[in-house]
């Protein structure tokens, strides 16, 4: 089996699993967007407590 036809039979799974790869999808951009979104918190805040202690 080359890449090609292992890409093929990727594609028919995703289109007979339409719902299923909708959603794996939509799961994986939230998770990502969550740990951006804390991480983006996690740095402000320090900036934040750093620059209040220093004056």
């Amino acid at each position: 089996m080359d890449f090609s036809e292992n890409f093929r039979i990727a594609l028919r799974a995703l289109a007979a699993n339409k719902l299923r790869s909708v959603l794996t999808m939509l799961g994986i951009i939230i998770g990502v967007g969550a740990v951006v979104a804390l991480m983006a918190i996690g740095n402000g805040a320090t900036a934040s407590i750093t620059s209040q202690v220093q004056g």
